[in-house]
């Protein structure tokens, strides 16, 4: 098992909230992280959802479920019966006991309403995405911290083969699909997970009765990855009504599939107005949804799937980072964008744009240098993630520094 660097932020929670949500996709490893817990005895019982005895008994009798229920309990896949969520409320209202109930879940319940409004002030959230690349490596990265640091001291490593880089986002972060080391199987486990997806939880969560609709749109939306979204013509080019559209887009965000990236403005009321940037929770199932299990140079949307891999591995790592982050894109009417800009609570703001060349070239500090002059006050460092092996300073806040420094950390 993989040393889930989230796991520190869940156990802290456990001791000074009621009810704490390990939420995330399908298959990212929450009931396995769960199981880890309860057997450093942090929680003292696991039931599954998934087991139909346990699930027949949750919906006849939720009341009784629960207050039957003695220790410190996990509830696994506890979407599946969204009975449960009052007479929790009702049980740690009365009791007032902390770290009662770890709940894990596949849907985001701040999404569904039905399910968030019993427990609302009354839990803390997490969110387990795909392994990240420092999980993989055991150690956990430091680039947010150097992000954000007074003066920034980044690490310089070998330069990664452009193939390396591209074989990692491929593979993308889903546990089992990384144990499947040959293409031809790690596709076929895609195929199955978009399968479940379909059969199970879109229809059960989401209540969604057409969902052969949903393989054709995710596959679109893979094809967007990067880019702004456009309603317009992704309700065209998939054939469905904007209304429907929209519905499905906030199911598939629920279930933690899509991540729109909002555009970030130094007016707060602009943000509202403008495109979001389109991600997928994992850029292995992006891959897969393109049909591809390879990557190179020469295809269109490599640089965009490098993109989505970047936004992937940061928003993982911010899941445990001591600041909370806010994450957003940066795009002018003239073009002149930045990939991801981070800010801070204290208003901070970095800016990370993404390539995949060994080459940093003025024309890719355009974004950046706006940024800044729209900020100032506020900006605190651009970075170009980049392809090659060395830390370059670029003059003033901005600095060149390789794509492995997700991973490898800093000084």
């Amino acid at each position: 098992m993989y040393n889930r660097f989230l796991s520190e932020q869940i156990v802290e929670s456990l001791h000074d909230c009621p009810v704490v949500l390990l939420n995330g996709a399908r298959q990212t490893g929450k009931s396995t992280l769960a199981q880890h817990l309860l057997e450093q005895g942090h929680v003292d019982k696991y039931l599954s959802l998934d087991d139909l005895t346990v699930l027949a008994a949750a919906r006849s009798d939720p009341v009784g479920f629960i207050e039957a229920l003695e220790g410190r309990v996990v509830i696994d896949e506890v979407q599946r019966a969204p009975e449960l969520f009052l007479p929790i409320k009702a049980r740690v209202d009365r009791t007032g006991e902390r770290g009662r109930f770890l709940l894990t879940g596949s849907a985001n319940v701040m999404v569904l309403p039905r399910l968030s409004d019993a427990l609302t002030g009354r839990l803390a959230i997490h969110t387990l995405g795909p392994l990240t690349q420092d999980e993989l490596s055991r150690r956990p990265a430091a680039f947010l911290d150097a992000l954000f640091a007074d003066r920034a001291r980044w690490v310089a490593s070998d330069q990664e083969p452009v193939r390396g880089l591209l074989a990692r986002v491929v593979r993308g972060g889903f546990p089992e699909a990384l144990a499947r080391t040959r293409p031809r199987r790690r596709q076929a486990w895609f195929e199955g997970y978009l399968t479940t997806l379909v059969q199970r939880d879109i229809r059960d969560v989401a209540q969604i009765e057409g969902t052969t609709d949903i393989p054709r749109l995710l596959r679109l939306l893979a094809a967007r990855v990067g880019g702004l979204m456009n309603f317009a013509h992704l309700s065209r080019d998939c054939g469905l009504p904007q209304s429907t559209l929209k519905r499905y887009l906030t199911h598939l965000q629920a279930l933690f599939l899509l991540e729109l990236l909002p555009a970030w403005s130094a007016n707060v009321k602009r943000r509202l107005v403008r495109a979001p940037k389109v991600h997928l929770v994992d850029s292995g199932l992006a891959a897969h949804l393109l049909g591809r299990d390879r990557l190179d140079t020469t295809h269109h949307l490599t640089g965009a799937l490098l993109e989505s891999f970047v936004h992937g591995e940061l928003r993982r790592q911010a899941g445990w980072h001591l600041r909370q982050l806010h994450f957003s894109h940066f795009r002018t009417h003239g073009n002149r964008e930045v990939d991801i800009v981070i800010e801070a609570m204290d208003g901070t703001l970095a800016g990370v744009e993404v390539k995949l060349g060994a080459v940093v070239r003025s024309d890719d500090l355009e974004g950046l240098k706006t940024l800044r002059d729209v900020a100032p006050q506020r900006f605190i460092r651009g970075v170009v993630l980049y392809g090659g092996g060395q830390v370059v300073p670029l003059g003033g806040d901005l600095t060149a520094v390789p794509l492995s420094a997700l991973w490898t950390g800093s000084d």
